[in-house]
C-alpha cells in the first residue's frame, strides 16, 4: 500500500473505519494526543498531563488511535532498566472527498515513525 490508504468508498482493500476516524478526530483528547506526539514520542503519563485527563482516559484514546493506525507505540528502556511504552503520531493528513459513491477518506501516514523511534533510542546510548 502507498502512504495514502482509502478508508471509504469502494476500495476493497480498505481496513480502516471512516466513522471511527471521524469520531476520533472529533474527540478533543484524541486530537490533543495526536498533536502532542507529532514531533516526538510521549509516554501515557506525559499525554495525561497534556490532555489534563486521567491515564485511563488516555489509554482508551491511545488504543482507539492505534486501532485506526493513527498512532504508533514502542517500548522505551530507561537507564535504570525499566521500560514503558511511548506513542508517536503516524497521521500526517486526512483528506475527505465527496464522490458519486459517497464519502471517501484518505489518511496519509508517516512512514518514518520507526525511524523516529530509532533516533530516540540512539539518543539514549
Amino acid at each position: 500500500m502507498s502512504g495514502s490508504d482509502a478508508v471509504g468508498g469502494s476500495d476493497a482493500g480498505a481496513v480502516d473505519d471512516p466513522d471511527a476516524v471521524f469520531d476520533l478526530l472529533d474527540d478533543e483528547y484524541a486530537r490533543t494526543i495526536l498533536a502532542a506526539t507529532y514531533r516526538e514520542p510521549k509516554s501515557a503519563e506525559a499525554l495525561a498531563e497534556a490532555c489534563d485527563a486521567s491515564e485511563s482516559t488516555v489509554y482508551r484514546r491511545v488504543e482507539r488511535l492505534k486501532d485506526q493506525r493513527l498512532l504508533d507505540a514502542d517500548q522505551r528502556i530507561d537507564p535504570d532498566g525499566h521500560h514503558h511504552e511511548v506513542y508517536a503520531a503516524s497521521l500526517q493528513r486526512v483528506t475527505v472527498e465527496l464522490t458519486e459513491d459517497g464519502i471517501e477518506v484518505d489518511v496519509d501516514r508517516d512512514g518514518d515513525a520507526v525511524d523516529r523511534f530509532t533516533r530516540l533510542y540512539e539518543g539514549f546510548k
